[in-house]
């Protein structure tokens, strides 16, 4: 089952030291070549080319960044692939050891005749 992962650091997070990123950078390394891991990026502020694209009825509205309401943005993503719930949680746990703070929201991607995952 393939998922989509969504990290939103922490605000109180300090930069990532160098450690820090030489262990992600091993941790990307090894679970790319186990095919855990299908892709990964890290994702520019909305201020520099993003934008909210809404649809209500017929009208669309296209809102250029940066956004003052917005608390917490989204950093980067993995595409993962897992056999399991629990496989799935526990390559979240072991990014976020690394990543420090923040939190991960995951979500099973839609493939023809793939099942909810629900353990």
């Amino acid at each position: 089952m393939k998922y989509l992962s969504l990290f939103t650091p922490s605000r109180k997070s300090p930069p990532p030291t160098k450690e820090h990123m030489d262990r992600m950078g091993k941790l990307i390394e090894e679970s790319m070549k186990s095919g855990v891991l299908l892709m990964t990026g890290g994702l520019m502020p909305i201020a520099q080319g993003g934008a909210h694209v809404r649809r209500s009825g017929d009208d669309i509205a296209v809102i250029d960044g940066p956004f003052a309401e917005t608390k917490e943005l989204v950093g980067g993503f993995a595409i993962l692939q897992a056999n399991s719930k629990g496989e799935l949680i526990e390559m979240v746990r072991n990014f976020l050891e690394i990543a420090g703070g923040g939190e991960t929201e995951v979500h099973q991607i839609m493939e023809p005749g793939a099942q909810p995952c629900d353990s």
